[in-house]
């Protein structure tokens, strides 16, 4: 975890490509927001909404789609990644994780946005609007953005045994040291 913690730390190195944004009204601001930034640094933002201010709007009908829209792409051998943003970011990630290959990570310091990527492999990440500031929020998607997944096999095996769940719905087996003690035992 301190690697993480030192590289987010440091200046991270963006390369370009596709961020599929998507929100609520309470994070209708950072959104657009974002959507400048990314364009400043290089990457080709793709707005899933909303485009004005509703207080009553709801929030997976856009945070759906941009995942979706991530999901899609990397099926196809892109890179796109994304970003969700709501109030507290709970909901959106809870959305987004409903899409199909999709891992969002809640992140809410650095070093969570950047152990999202590097062991997780997330592909989306959420914010809370009203949690943090612009300019921390943004600084999260930009540790998120630029931090690269270690490929460690520990966490491809992890990923891997989550991927299998959501297709199959069988439970990955339970590891030698769990079945120890068990009622087997008596």
């Amino acid at each position: 975890m301190r690697n993480a913690a030192a590289r987010a730390a440091r200046s991270v190195t963006l390369l370009p490509m596709r961020v599929h944004l998507g929100s609520d009204h309470a994070g209708l601001e950072l959104k657009e927001h974002l959507l400048d930034w990314l364009a400043d640094n290089g990457f080709e933002a793709v707005d899933h909404g909303p485009f004005v201010y509703d207080a009553l709007d709801d929030y997976p009908v856009f945070c759906l789609r941009a995942a979706e829209a991530v999901a899609d792409e990397r099926a196809d051998g892109q890179d796109s990644l994304g970003v969700v943003i709501g109030g507290s970011g709970n909901g959106e990630q809870i959305a987004a994780n409903k899409v199909q290959g999709i891992r969002c990570a809640l992140a809410w310091s650095e070093q969570t946005a950047a152990l999202a990527r590097e062991h997780n492999d997330a592909n989306v990440v959420s914010v809370g609007g009203r949690m943090h500031t612009v300019e921390e929020m943004t600084r999260y998607v930009e540790v998120f953005l630029g931090e690269p997944f270690s490929g460690d096999e520990r966490h491809v095996r992890r990923i891997g045994q989550l991927a299998d769940y959501e297709t199959t719905r069988e439970l990955p087996p339970l590891p030698e040291s769990a079945l120890r003690g068990s009622a087997g035992d008596a």
